[in-house]
Formats: structure tokens, C-alpha cells, sequence
């Protein structure tokens, strides 16, 4: 069920995964009066992010939002993906603070940070919780949220949230494929031709979730939203992110 998207270049992408988020804000909200958002770490979403929060007409005020992953730093780190996405979207939209649920990597305790998130998740969404959409994006190594090739958060099928080590930067807390598999919609968005391989392996090479943990979710709605150069396409010049 995964689907793939190739557009010609890097602002034609965001435009469209933005389109993309804001009918699934809507869909979900018509059908269940509002919109579980989990939102995708890393520098690839910035310009996304940007877009959504310049989007007239997104009603702020029915979307909850939580995180795919996070790395184990402080809030105001450059390396938070919670404060990359409140810089460029949260702080800018009337959104109630209420609704906005960072993960506690932050804490000592990752392991228990991992399980009060997760019980958060289940409080408000249901067991398994039930995101109605997910941004996520692709690592040159085809990790997704921190779910990293071969480690054991790949292979985690019980729990929905776990504590993980990672290869740069930091340990990280991170949805796992069992919370990822029950969300009504996943939208990655690849850009770059550093992508390309990762693209490749995970569209095309035979299933092999424990090395390309994506594989895990084919059964999943899933749509990649993708430039020419992550696509392989050698004329194009996106850029790597």
C-alpha cells in the first residue's frame, strides 16, 4: 500500500506534503471532531512546517499534537525536534498549549519516560492509540523516527513507545512500527540526493524490516512525497537535508 509521489524539486515537495497535512487535519476532524498530528524530527519538515503554519484555514484549536521521536536533550538544544517544530509551526499558530505533548526526553529515566509517553498515547487515543496522521522522514541509512536499522527498537512489536541509543547526537525516545502500523495515515517526506539509496531499498529491495525498518509498515497507508533526487534521478539537483 505504500505510495510514492516524485515531484521536480525541494519547494515542490513541501508544497505538496503541506497540502497533504492540511486535508488529513480536515478529513480527521469531519470525521472525528479533531486531529491526532504526530510530527516527523530531523531538519528534513522545517519547510513544511513553515508552510502549515502559514496555511490559512487549519483549525488549531481541534488538532492534538505529539512527536514520532526525540532526542534525549534539552528542550532549547538546536538538536530538539521540539523546538524546531515549536519555532517553525507551534509558536506560530493559535494552537492551546494543552494540546501540544513533547516527549519527556529530557528525563534521567529514559525507559520510564518511554512508558508515560506511551500511557499518555493510550489515554487519549486508545490502545493501540490511533494517530490519525504521521510525518515522517528517511535517513541515508533508512531509519524512520529513531528506529534504526538492526537495533532492537526496529524490531520492537509489543510496546509503542521505546527508549533507543543512536548511532549521532543523542539516545532518543521513539514511536515504535506498533504505534507507526495503527495510525490511519503515515506521510513521509524525502528530499535530496544523499536519500536516494535509503529511497531505494525501502520502495524496491526485498522485505527485510530489521534492515529497513519501513518494510514493516507496508501494510500501512503510507504515501512518500519525494524530489527527482531522491528518486535517483541524476539530471535533478535537490539537496541533501
Amino acid at each position: 500500500m505504500m505510495r510514492c509521489i516524485v515531484l521536480p524539486d525541494v519547494e515542490s515537495v513541501e508544497d505538496e506534503a503541506t497540502r497533504r497535512l492540511v486535508a488529513g487535519i480536515g478529513k480527521a476532524q469531519a470525521q472525528h471532531g479533531r486531529c491526532a498530528l504526530a510530527l516527523a524530527g530531523g531538519s528534513t519538515p522545517r519547510g513544511v512546517y513553515r508552510r502549515l503554519a502559514a496555511w490559512p484555514g487549519v483549525d488549531w484549536q481541534r488538532v492534538l499534537v505529539f512527536w514520532g521521536d526525540e532526542r534525549a536533550v534539552p528542550p532549547d538544544s538546536p538538536d530538539s525536534n521540539q523546538r524546531l517544530a515549536r519555532e517553525a509551526l507551534l509558536d506560530q499558530v493559535p494552537i492551546p498549549p494543552s494540546q501540544v505533548h513533547p516527549m519527556p526526553a529530557g528525563s534521567p529515566d529514559l525507559d520510564n519516560a518511554a512508558r508515560q509517553y506511551e500511557d499518555l498515547l493510550c489515554s487519549l487515543l486508545g490502545r493501540p492509540p490511533r494517530l490519525d496522521l504521521v510525518l515522517l522522514g528517511l535517513g541515508e541509512d533508512a531509519h524512520t523516527a529513531s528506529l534504526f536499522p538492526g537495533s532492537a527498537a526496529a524490531a520492537e512489536r509489543a510496546r509503542f513507545v521505546v527508549a533507543t541509543p543512536a548511532p549521532v547526537i543523542a539516545s532518543r525516545l521513539t514511536l515504535t512500527i506498533a504505534a507507526l502500523a495503527a495510525a490511519d495515515s503515515l506521510l513521509f517526506v524525502v528530499h535530496g540526493a544523499s536519500k536516494a539509496w535509503a529511497l531505494r531499498q525501502v520502495l524496491h529491495a526485498a522485505p527485510d524490516p530489521l534492515r529497513v525498518p519501513a518494510h514493516a509498515l507496508r501494510d500501512a497507508a503510507v504515501t512518500f512525497v519525494v524530489d527527482r533526487a531522491a528518486a535517483g534521478d541524476r539530471s535533478a539537483h535537490g539537496s541533501p537535508s
